[in-house]
């Protein structure tokens, strides 16, 4: 809904990798307020599709979904890496990523590499 809807990425982009990926969800009552999902690759741990409705942003949604997230990776002992869309950098900033490289296009989007540092 988010990435569709809200940003206009294409559907068939938002599925790639969804039958290979762990999936979370947040919901409060009745509805769906968040999701996040991870899968191995090559790389490592990917951490994707971070996303939570806007009325839930800047409540601790995030910050509840991620840290559900990396308590579930990091034992796998894997590199965990995820491509943050330019305006999420700073929420993973906070969260112990850092920056790899420079900024890149990704469906549309610009993103950049961040690296899980903690």
């Amino acid at each position: 809904m988010v990435f569709i809807n809200e940003q206009g990425v294409d559907p068939a982009l938002e599925y790639q990798g969804d039958d290979e990926a762990l999936h979370y969800l947040i919901k409060n009552i009745d509805k769906y307020i968040a999701t996040a999902r991870w899968r191995k690759t090559d790389s490592g741990v990917k951490l994707e599709r971070f996303a939570v409705l806007p009325d839930y942003r800047n409540t601790g949604v995030g910050k509840v979904i991620l840290d559900a997230v990396l308590k579930d990776v990091k034992p796998l002992k894997s590199a965990i890496y995820l491509h943050a869309q330019e305006k999420a950098v700073n929420f993973y900033l906070k969260n112990n990523f850092i920056v790899e490289g420079n900024m890149f296009m990704e469906a549309g989007i610009k993103h950049y590499k961040m690296v899980y540092g903690g």
